[in-house]
């Protein structure tokens, strides 16, 4: 019976001594799994031990693999179909002693998942700055970096239990998903905050929770409908990392003389006319100091990445990952890193961060584009920072020259044909690495409601950053990132306005700008011809902007009015498409409307109908 411990613990081996075993990763696994077994384990001198595995048929090690410190060897066990799910015990021999670890293997879930996709709308949180569920864990002992709110790179306290605490909001505002940035233990002594130099990556910070919380968090978002985004970085870890002072392999992660920087050059992977030497230091130099940048091109490395998605993915329930800093990986360990994810779980979407405003080198990185080198990246959904970046541009020109404003938004949704899927890409206005955008659109609420609009109603993969829904402005109008990540309102005892509730967000007046968001993204849900639909777009050349979402059955006609006056809507433009006055219904005040050549927007608006059968 799956769960049940039907195997036997074995004979005269006695436990291993408290500590003798520091590490053991992953710390467990489940039957009928495709990615094969490789463990690690850490302890003084466990290389000159014979490791076997005792406890049931159908498990055994097919062979064990010393590091270059004698602190390390990697054990590959065979898992066969037909093994019992329960107890295991790895057994480490000498002609002077014995012992035995136990080792968990249990039964593989198999409950259908569906990945993120099209059809969702993603909330992205930065927990620290989110929610304080739980006061206790804000300050943990043995972990340098305490809480402070005054601090813009400190702890403010937000964690696991606030988050769970506020998933009716999300779930309000008309998000399907939940993108929460790296919630795994960053020791770092300053700025852990933000969690992307992990020191352990099969723990959950403790000033967030646990492993268990983060799974009960993760039933919790499923229960409101959420899927959960997890975000991980394989490029590099922190300087506190566990392995950094005795790691297992001399090229565990790169090593120069001296500290040698990435030169963030991404088109040397694509560039014919690239030399080796730039090449390099694009994949093999550090992020930045703290972050020293792993060696993928270490098949034990590799195995060690690509066994632990899969492990946080059977552990938790996850329903996709973000990737961290796509392209300073190495591309082809990272395209078999996709390949072995995907192999284990094919339903799962895999976005990958490859901050890259070039239209053509970000269509490189998608899987299925058609590459002069050939290479496949088997990564299937990519971030669009060339929408993002004309999105913003756009939103702040008034009287804008030669193919700026709104024309910059057409142009980007024209280079479609270079992405081998325009619909799998993730879109976005920001995201934690970009100034909040009340200070990027001049604190203009009209801007910012043009924006909302495209971003429901644009192709792709629509994320929201926490707290755009309500205009969140730099704390104190400063512009370093801490700061950009402010807390949010509500989220902290003795807090004077609680933006959760709709009082608060009356009393704080940010209502309007909610209620917006939360109208269009709840409608979002239930369209399918904006999910899966096609584009058709005309440019006005007064600063405005025309498209149809559209399949056999369903019509939805968006119009950006970005300029500073009143425009008339050309709709016998659109005869190709809707021949003739039609009547919709306004999306946002629910009116009905009628379609036509006599139609007036005011300026700095927008609106979206869907279009009442023709």
């Amino acid at each position: 019976m799956a769960g049940c411990n039907v195997v036997s613990t074995p004979p005269d081996v006695p436990d291993a001594a408290p500590g003798r075993i520091e590490r053991v990763e992953p710390p467990s696994w489940w039957t009928g799994m495709q990615t094969p077994l490789q463990i690690l384990v850490k302890g003084e001198k466990i290389s000159a031990y014979n490791v076997s595995i005792a406890g049931g048929k159908g498990v055994r090690v097919k062979s064990v693999t010393p590091g270059d410190s004698p602190d390390y060897v990697f054990v590959d066990v065979t898992v066969s179909a037909s093994a019992s799910p329960g107890t295991y015990w790895l057994i480490f021999e000498t002609r002077e002693e014995s012992f035995k670890i136990s080792y968990e293997i249990g039964a593989r879930s198999r409950e259908p998942r569906k990945s993120f996709s099209s059809e969702d709308m993603i909330y992205l949180i930065m927990p620290d700055r989110f929610a304080n569920g739980d006061p206790a864990n804000d300050t943990v002992e043995g972990l340098p970096d305490g809480a402070d709110r005054s601090a813009d790179f400190g702890r403010h306290g937000g964690d696991l239990r606030g988050m769970m605490d506020h998933l009716d909001y999300i779930e309000g505002l008309g998000a399907t998903a939940v993108w929460s940035t790296p919630l795994l233990l960053d020791n770092q002594p300053e700025a852990s905050y933000h969690g992307y130099a992990c020191c352990d990556y099969y723990q959950i910070d403790p000033r967030y929770g646990d492993n268990e919380l983060y799974r009960a968090f993760v039933d919790s978002c499923h229960t409101h409908g959420l899927k959960v985004v997890m975000d991980v970085v394989t490029n590099h870890c922190g300087t506190c990392h566990w392995w950094m002072e005795n790691p297992p392999f001399k090229d565990w992660y790169h090593v120069f003389p001296t500290y040698t920087g990435t030169n963030v050059l991404f088109s040397a992977y694509m560039d014919p006319h690239a030399s080796e030497y730039d090449r390099n230091l694009q994949e093999s130099g550090w992020f930045v100091p703290s972050m020293p940048d792993m060696n993928l091109d270490n098949p034990f490395v590799l195995k060690y990445f690509q066994q632990w998605a899969v492990w946080w993915t059977e552990y938790a329930g996850l329903d996709g990952f973000r990737v961290d800093t796509y392209p300073y990986n190495e591309p082809g360990p990272m395209s078999r890193w996709c390949e072995a994810v995907r192999k284990e779980y094919p339903w799962m979407n895999i976005v990958g961060e490859c901050w890259d405003t070039e239209v053509s080198q970000l269509a490189y990185w998608q899987s299925g584009a058609k590459n002069h080198d050939g290479f496949d990246s088997h990564l299937p959904c990519i971030m669009d920072f060339p929408l993002r970046e004309s999105l913003v541009a756009a939103l702040n020109e008034d009287t804008p020259g030669w193919g700026q404003g709104m024309a910059r938004v057409y142009g980007s949704i024209a280079h479609d044909f270079a992405y081998a899927d325009p619909e799998n890409m993730m879109i976005f206005l920001a995201n934690h690495d970009h100034s909040r955008m009340a200070d990027v659109l001049q604190h203009d609420p009209a801007r910012m409601k043009i924006g909302l609009a495209l971003l429901a109603t644009l192709r792709g993969i629509p994320q929201l950053y926490y707290g755009d829904e309500m205009f969140f402005a730099a704390d104190g109008g400063r512009d370093n990132d801490g700061a950009k990540r402010i807390d949010f309102p509500g989220g902290w005892e003795g807090d004077p306005v609680d933006y959760f509730t709709p009082e608060g967000r009356e009393k704080g007046g940010v209502s309007d700008l909610y209620e917006y968001t939360a109208r269009l993204f709840n409608w979002r849900k239930g369209c399918p011809v904006i999910h899966h639909g096609k584009t058709l777009h005309f440019l006005g050349r007064d600063n405005t902007y025309a498209y149809f979402r559209y399949n056999e059955t369903d019509k939805v006609f968006v119009f950006v009015n970005n300029a500073t006056e009143e425009v008339t809507v050309p709709w016998s433009h659109y005869a190709e498409i809707v021949p003739g006055p039609a009547e919709a219904t306004d999306v946002l005040t629910g009116e009905k409307i009628l379609l036509s050549d006599e139609m007036r927007i005011p300026a700095k608006s927008v609106i979206v109908a869907e279009l009442l059968s023709l």
